[in-house]
């Protein structure tokens, strides 16, 4: 056998189907590319048009498979419909990637139920949701995998983690709820934790020079994280070389959380 041969049955995706929220900027998009790249039909999962279609052709320019579906996952109906349209792009998913995510962090203090309930619509219920409409089919198949991108708030308080971080708790709890529930069918579930990474969701703090290079200090690699960082973690949960892998959180965080 030769090593292109090996690798291609640990982590080829050919054949397979994914669904990738937020998959139009930032984590989310460096993963939508990574699995497409890999060998996946991939559809990505977003509110903005314009970064959908931007997203998209990139992707089919480089002779990848992919579409995308515009969607708010702030709603129930949202979420739903955008589970619908995804899988008749091409087909029922064998790969999940929950990427989308809003990060409001008011004060405590300041914390209101809108804010409280925007935010665990999207980064929570979503999920949950999609989870709920491809789950069942992954173990129906035999094999499926589910991915959520969390966050150091799910482990840490820092920085007013606020509504945010415990919906990023939450989220690790129903990434061990869900692998508990289909693991035994061949759907692995688990979560990347990434430390703190330059995209337009953390902007707030990386306009802020003194703070990136403070955050920067507390990993063990001298950096902060970039989106590509996430590509070859992200081809591993999705491949067959982590189907002994479930139920766990993959810290991708330059040693961040450990330093």
């Amino acid at each position: 056998m030769t090593s292109q041969n090996y690798l291609s049955e640990l982590f080829s995706l050919d054949g397979r189907v994914a669904v990738v929220t937020g998959g139009s900027s930032g984590i989310g998009r460096a993963v939508a590319g990574a699995l497409a790249h890999a060998g996946a039909g991939v559809v990505v999962v977003a509110r903005r048009e314009a970064e959908l279609e931007r997203t998209v052709a990139e992707l089919t320019a480089e002779g990848c498979r992919a579409a995308w579906v515009s969607a708010d996952l702030g709603s129930s109906d949202g979420a739903r419909a955008a589970g619908d349209e995804a899988a008749a792009v091409f087909g029922e998913p064998d790969i999940l990637v929950n990427c989308a995510g809003v990060n409001l962090r008011p004060p405590m203090g300041e914390l209101d139920e809108d804010v409280w309930d925007t935010t665990m619509a999207v980064n929570l219920k979503a999920p949950y949701l999609l989870g709920r409409r491809y789950g069942p089919g992954m173990a129906e198949r035999g094999y499926g995998r589910i991915i959520h991108i969390t966050s150091q708030q799910a482990h840490r308080a820092f920085v007013q983690s606020g509504a945010y971080g415990v919906s990023k708790g939450a989220l690790e709890s129903l990434a061990r709820s869900q692998a508990e529930a289909w693991s035994p069918y061949g759907v692995t579930c688990n979560t990347l934790v990434p430390g703190f990474v330059m995209t337009p969701l953390n902007e707030r703090l990386s306009s802020d020079p003194e703070k990136v290079a403070a955050l920067a200090s507390r990993t063990m690699v001298g950096r902060n994280g970039l989106a590509g960082d996430f590509a070859g973690a992200a081809v591993f949960l999705a491949s067959a070389a982590s189907s002994y892998v479930t139920g766990q959180s993959l810290f991708v965080d330059g040693g961040f959380s450990v330093h």
